[in-house]
Parts: C-alpha cells; sequence; structure tokens
C-alpha cells in the first residue's frame, strides 16, 4: 500500500497455494518485504531440514540475499526502527548461516502472478 507504506509479505506454497507465514508492518517498502520474505523461508526451511526451492519475483531481494546486505533509501527514524531492526537480523542470520534451497526468478510473463503477491497488481 504505497512505497513506502504498509508492507506486508507471505510464504506461499507454489503447488496449494497454502499460506506458510504471515507477517503485516505499519511502514516498509516492497524490496525489503520480499527480502525479508526470502530469509524468513530460508530461516524456516533450514531449521525444518528442508531444500525447498524459493520463488520471488524481486530481483532486487534475491541480490540483497546473495551479498546479505539491504541497500534502501527508507528513511531511518522512529516509524521504522522496527523494519531496520530486522533487516539487521536478517543480514546477521545471512552471515551466520548456509543453506542449500536455491532462490529462483518466478517468471511472472509465463506463469501469471507469484502466488505470494496478495492479487493486488
Amino acid at each position: 500500500a504505497g512505497n513506502p507504506g504498509i508492507m506486508e509479505y507471505q510464504g506461499v506454497d507454489t503447488k496449494t497455494k497454502a499460506p506458510i507465514f504471515h507477517k503485516k508492518f505499519s511502514l516498509g517498502t516492497n524490496n525489503i518485504g520480499e527480502f525479508l520474505a526470502l530469509v524468513h523461508a530460508l530461516a524456516m526451511f533450514k531449521q525444518a531440514g528442508k531444500t525447498t526451492p524459493i520463488y520471488t519475483d524481486s530481483k532486487t531481494a534475491m541480490s540483497w540475499v546473495r551479498n546479505k546486505k539491504v541497500k534502501t533509501n527508507l528513511v531511518k527514524n522512529a516509524k521504522t526502527a522496527l523494519i531496520y531492526d530486522l533487516i539487521q537480523r536478517a543480514e546477521t542470520w545471512l552471515k551466520n548461516n548456509t543453506y542449500s534451497n536455491k532462490i529462483l526468478k518466478w517468471d511472472t510473463d509465463n506463469w501469471g502472478e507469484i502466488p505470494a503477491d496478495f492479487g493486488r497488481k
């Protein structure tokens, strides 16, 4: 809802469309939401011992995960403190963990909107 604006992300089983996790925050950006969703999925799958591939439609989020660093222009203030804390925790997790899940680009042109998007495009 706007960018920046209300930010939510979710993980969805691509076969069944069943939600796996969902988070909502009062302020963030689309790319930050995509990044946090990827790290959330990676951590969850690692804990469960799953090597399930993870899809995203965000090349930016894929690059942030690969580089273990978020590059955002989101203003740092009291309203964004929680998001910046989550970003820091996600970056730390990436630096301190390995994973075997492939992160793959969702082919929107051929497959339609990624199921984890909220059908608002």
